[in-house]
């Protein structure tokens, strides 16, 4: 009898192993992007643009937006055509107490991230920040692509709800439920970046923007160097 129940459970830890190596398999090559928008009212007070003039920082964020959405569309367009690259994105602000999906995550489409930019200027309310990079983090774990990651633009403290460095740690558990790693990336827009230390002590990258030049400038090594990788992928030179 014992024999017989041992050779029951050698073989269900087996069936329990093999599934769990599916389930990693089961991912395949590609970016998870989940943006997260900052939609409180402060978003309306004014820094300088590129040319020097006071500009709304939504104004700013709109054009960074579409900017983000034209590098990430050349890095799928510029793909070999034996190796086509995979780009599943989604956008969250913020709605009340928590957050919503304002582009639902799927497969990344530019007009989509580039239409809602252009017509988006209704700032106002709080700051639910840990809600939106909980809800972004948890659709983004979610997805059936190998790297994933939540980039963060926002220019104040989470005020609202769950704190962004608790929502981190949550995220964290569910990753290793999954056995898979999640990424998250703020930038401080006029802001001080202290008010992120939290988050950075949890391992998320926090980078510091006072103006649009600054701001697009560290959005593009975000993109660059921590998400998309195009670096790594290129062949190595002779």
């Amino acid at each position: 009898m014992r024999i017989i129940q041992s050779t029951a459970v050698l073989a269900t830890l087996l069936f329990l192993g093999f599934a769990s190596s599916v389930s990693r398999a089961a991912d395949e090559d590609g970016v998870a992007l989940a943006i997260v928008y900052d939609t409180s009212g402060s978003m309306g007070d004014k820094v300088r643009d590129s040319n020097g003039n006071p500009a709304p920082k939504y104004v700013i964020a709109n054009r960074a937006l579409e900017a983000i959405a034209r590098h990430v569309q050349s890095f799928v367009t510029n793909a070999a055509a034996d190796n086509p690259r995979r780009v599943q994105a989604g956008l969250f602000v913020f709605a009340d107490k928590g957050a919503r999906q304002a582009i639902p995550f799927g497969p990344f489409k530019e007009e989509s991230f580039r239409s809602w930019a252009q017509s988006f200027k209704s700032v106002s309310g709080g700051t639910p920040l840990g809600a939106a990079v909980n809800a972004a983090g948890a659709t983004v774990l979610n997805s059936g692509l190998t790297r994933k990651h939540v980039l963060v633009i926002s220019d104040g403290e989470s005020n609202v709800g769950l704190d962004p460095a608790a929502a981190m740690a949550q995220l964290k558990g569910k990753a290793d439920q999954k056995e898979t790693a999640l990424s998250v990336h703020f930038v401080a827009f006029d802001v001080d970046a202290k008010i992120f230390d939290g988050v950075k002590k949890r391992g998320a990258t926090v980078l510091s923007a006072a103006n649009e030049l600054q701001l697009n400038s560290q959005l593009e090594f975000i993109l660059e160097k921590k998400i998309l990788l195009e670096e790594e992928e290129s062949p190595t030179k002779k």
